[in-house]
């Protein structure tokens, strides 16, 4: 009988933690309802005790997702389960998630703590988390690196005080998978009480080996794996969700295994996860790159033309990825514009499609053909749209290679107008000093990147403007044909997401 394995989805947790990667709380419920539509089967949505701010977008995220677990991090201590709880007051299906280290290392130089302090701290505390849901997933931090009997003991008094969920994570990327494959068995076989509870592992890729432990721990009878859209995370990042759930999808006659995860939202899942923190997936990467299902060699071109399962082990369609050659233009009408989002899998209210159509006719306008990644730029852009304090009017800019760059922008900043006019080494550069004066403040450029989204000439470009204010880092971003009018409303949608932020209730 095939097992079913379960997706917990800390993309918004461990992910959030990678640098570069935060994202506001429009963004998080935005990236949270995709993980929903795409089944997963948990998601931990943040760590509560970690801020105000982490709790408060725990408690938005859980009013969002009804049909799926949200799951809150805590330490081993009573007030961050208290957080915990008090962050998934809303949520349909709660999860406390609970840690605690269990290496020799961990536990002499951080915890302090005996081995026999870690096992009543481990019982102690799972119950007091039980007292308010039924749902709770204990983890050994650091387990790779624990004493197998020692862990069987604690696992055995974490179960009895009530765990649902055994979490035995590689933490730091340790492991090798015959290794862990060896290790699992040997901790299973000595905690006989592991049977009765969902066996979980939490994979990073320091060797790059996350995605290959977590399907030896699958192997050894692991029934959850942990991990990240795009496979983000601390340091070298988590094993790939996309990976994980492909290799088992397509290769079932091995492994006798699936997951509930549909396959068809994994492309829009990574696509949106990299427009909203600007990290994009680099071209050979498994699964959801640029290059996954492209070809180049005449040899493999004749090949997939005579049979595609000469060199596609897996159909672009099987992840998303769109394959009908149709190219909406000016011409196009409403009712085909419409059934190009819903072959792209978006499903936008009245008021959404109106917005969504009006930028279509107005990028239709400027180039001869939009692709389908130019309609999912807009409409992914607009979804995670934020109010606007500063609002692009016009801009002119005079450039050259005789002339110093001058750029004289006008914004709309609440009922007024505001223009300023500055001069700089480019005409980017320019633009942004222009808009330092307009808003009054002086942000640091952390990072700028100009991409096309398409083919052609007439390309529309993606530009990302990184800024840092008081060591946090915002990502904007600005779509337009004029790559100097995508870095300028690129720069403007990070100051408004600095406004933001510092208003957000």
């Amino acid at each position: 009988m095939e097992r079913v394995i379960k997706i917990f989805d800390t993309t918004l947790r461990d992910g959030e933690q990678s640098p570069g990667c935060s994202m506001n709380l429009k963004e998080k419920i935005e990236m949270a309802q995709q993980l929903e539509r795409m089944n997963v089967d948990i998601i931990e949505a943040g760590f509560a005790a970690a801020s105000p701010g982490d709790l408060h977008s725990i408690q938005e995220i859980s009013k969002h997702v009804r049909n799926i677990t949200v799951a809150s991090l805590a330490r081993a201590h009573k007030d961050d389960i208290d957080k915990a709880w008090e962050s998934l007051k809303y949520a349909a299906n709660p999860r406390i998630h609970l840690f605690l280290a269990t290496s020799p290392i961990h536990m002499e130089y951080k915890l302090k703590m005996t081995p026999e302090e870690v096992l009543e701290t481990a019982e102690k505390m799972v119950s007091y988390a039980k007292s308010y849901c039924n749902d709770i997933e204990f983890s050994a931090e650091d387990a790779t690196r624990s004493n197998v009997d020692f862990l069987a003991q604690v696992f055995s008094r974490a179960i009895n005080a009530g765990a649902t969920t055994i979490n035995i994570p590689d933490t730091v990327g340790y492991t090798t998978p015959d290794e862990y494959y060896n290790f699992l068995t040997a901790v299973i076989e000595k905690c006989s009480q592991l049977k009765t509870v969902d066996i979980s592992v939490h994979c990073h890729n320091d060797l790059g080996l996350g995605v290959a432990n977590s399907i030896a721990a699958i192997k050894a009878g692991a029934t959850q794996i942990e991990c990240t859209v795009n496979g983000i995370g601390e340091r070298a990042g988590n094993a790939a969700l996309e990976e994980i759930v492909m290799a088992l999808d397509t290769r079932r006659d091995y492994f006798n295994a699936a997951t509930n995860i549909d396959t068809r939202q994994i492309m829009r899942s990574s696509s949106l996860l990299s427009r909203i923190t600007g990290v994009k997936v680099q071209p050979n990467k498994a699964i959801v790159g640029a290059n996954a299902f492209a070809h180049e060699s005449g040899i493999h071109q004749h090949g997939v033309l005579n049979n595609k399962e000469t060199y596609e082990i897996m159909t672009p369609e099987s992840i998303g990825l769109d394959t009908n050659k149709l190219v909406l233009g000016k011409h196009s009408g409403r009712h085909a514009f419409n059934d190009k989002l819903i072959q792209l899998g978006y499903a936008l209210s009245k008021e959404e499609l109106d917005e969504a159509f009006k930028k279509f006719k107005d990028l239709a306008d400027k180039k001869k053909d939009v692709f389908d990644k130019d309609i999912d730029a807009l409409v992914s852009r607009q979804k995670v749209e934020i109010p606007n304090a500063f609002e692009l009017e016009k801009y002119v800019i005079n450039s050259g290679n005789t002339i110093t760059s001058t750029a004289t922008i006008r914004v709309k900043k609440e009922d007024s107008s505001v223009e300023e006019v500055a001069i700089g080494e480019g005409p980017i550069y320019a633009s942004f000093k222009a808009l330092e004066k307009i808003i009054g403040r002086d942000f640091e450029l952390d990072d700028f990147a100009l991409n096309s989204v398409t083919e052609g000439e007439d390309a529309l470009g993606d530009a990302v403007v990184r800024l840092k204010e008081k060591n946090r880092v915002y990502v904007g971003r600005g779509l337009s044909t004029d790559i100097i009018e995508a870095s300028i409303i690129a720069y403007i949608n990070a100051a408004n997401k600095i406004i933001y932020e510092n208003t957000e209730v």
